[in-house]
């Protein structure tokens, strides 16, 4: 019997950690050119370049810390932790390296900054990206 329980706990734990993560669409102004992989999101979201990779600047602007959206970028993109992200730019910050991306309260407001400025690049959740931006990854 108690084999049963520790299964049906381990399957449904399993179903709800399933269900709780959310994808992220990775979005650009609709005159960016730039091909982009998984390596070149990130590193622009890390700041370890400035330049989207077929020329330009490119300035990350994030979903507001705490969210889902991006926590699940977090670790998804990043490969980190939101307290490994913040301990990053933690680091970053005092040693003068960088600063973190410009947070957004919500996805339709990171929507509208990005359809009217050509640097910016961004992350909102699968389904949300519409035809004033486009979308150049999805994880």
């Amino acid at each position: 019997m108690k084999t049963l329980i520790s299964s049906v706990i381990l399957i449904l734990t399993m179903l709800f950690s399933t269900f709780a993560y959310c994808e992220v669409e990775i979005i650009v102004h609709p005159s960016n050119a730039s091909a982009m992989d998984k390596d070149a999101i990130k590193r622009i979201f890390l700041g370890k370049t400035r330049a989207f990779p077929g020329g330009g600047e490119a300035v990350p602007v994030s979903l507001k810390e705490g969210s889902p959206e991006n926590a699940d970028f977090t670790k998804s993109v990043l490969s980190k932790t939101p307290k490994q992200l913040k301990a990053y730019w933690a680091k970053m910050v005092f040693t003068g390296k960088g600063t973190p991306p410009r947070q957004m309260d919500s996805p339709s407001k990171l929507l509208e900054l990005i359809a009217a400025n050509p640097s910016l690049i961004g992350f909102v959740p699968a389904g949300t990206a519409n035809a004033t931006v486009k979308v150049v990854g999805k994880f």
